[in-house]
């Protein structure tokens, strides 16, 4: 019989829904994938936003597609599951990194959650990389011009410098991607060329933009709140879309490119957030 002082096993640690919320927000997203256990139906009504969809079903067969060198935060409804799933990729030692459970589940989470899945369709899985790059380019352009219209349509609310900043860094954003895009094509347009001939039709998160901008047209009375919290959920569905992306990549430059732009959208987001002290009430 083994000598049990042989072993050190330690369980996964688990994350109260205020501890995961704390740790999305300072973490790199270089530094973590988080997965969903639950079934298909579970996750298409609501699921926190960038997890990567991995039924329990089909958890074991899957397991060694995890990446081996981030952290791994698993959850699920209450989180049994998802306990079951953080032990079997600790003991398969899957990551280097820790692993961890969402105590409690969905039932005890109060962040943020999205809907239905990721439009990935944005990026057609038969593109290259160098086409993910311009699909990327594009959703930016639509980004810029969605902020450029709330600019125009409300020039005078008070919020107005942080749509105006947005609008920048939508742009500083596409020429970031542009770098990598363009070391990767003979002879690349200049990027006020290229840029200048995107459409932008569609934004971060796969809306159209023209969806999008009648629904400003709609808005009525103190407006604030309301152009915050659409942009919000733009920001939100473009990092859900940009971390999924990220974790179904195989190309590594492709992963990371994924991954930068993810980060981004966080500070979009807080950016936003703290916008709401402009408001009134």
């Amino acid at each position: 019989m083994p000598d049990e002082t042989e072993f050190n096993f330690a369980p996964p640690s688990n994350l109260t829904g205020d501890e995961l919320t704390h740790y999305i927000e300072t973490r790199d997203e270089n530094s973590y994938v988080m997965i969903d256990v639950r079934q298909p139906s579970e996750y298409q009504l609501e699921h926190i936003p960038g997890a990567l969809f991995m039924p329990m079903l089909e958890f074991e067969s899957r397991l060694f597609e995890l990446p081996s060198e981030v952290d791994l935060i698993f959850y699920c409804r209450t989180g049994a599951r998802s306990i079951a799933a953080a032990l079997l990729a600790q003991d398969a030692e899957i990551t280097t990194g820790r692993v961890y459970n969402l105590l409690g589940g969905m039932m005890q989470w109060s962040g943020k959650t999205m809907e239905d899945f990721p439009r990935v369709q944005v990026f057609d899985s038969a593109q290259d990389f160098t086409e993910l790059l311009r699909t990327a380019m594009e959703l930016e352009k639509g980004a810029w011009r969605f902020y450029q219209a709330i600019s125009d349509r409300f020039p005078s609310a008070p919020h107005l410098p942080t749509f105006e900043r947005l609008s920048k860094a939508e742009i500083a954003h596409a020429r970031t991607i542009y770098q990598t895009w363009s070391a990767r094509i003979p002879d690349p347009q200049p990027f006020e060329a290229l840029y200048t001939l995107l459409k932008g039709d569609i934004l971060e998160g796969g809306e159209s933009l023209e969806g999008m901008l009648q629904r400003l047209d709609t808005l009525k009375g103190d407006t604030c709140l309301s152009l915050i919290e659409i942009s919000l959920q733009i920001e939100y569905a473009a990092f859900d879309l940009y971390r999924v992306m990220a974790n179904r990549c195989d190309d590594p430059d492709a992963r990371q490119a994924f991954i930068s732009i993810a980060q981004a959208e966080k500070g979009h987001m807080r950016l936003l957030t703290r916008a709401i002290e402009h408001c009134g009430g």
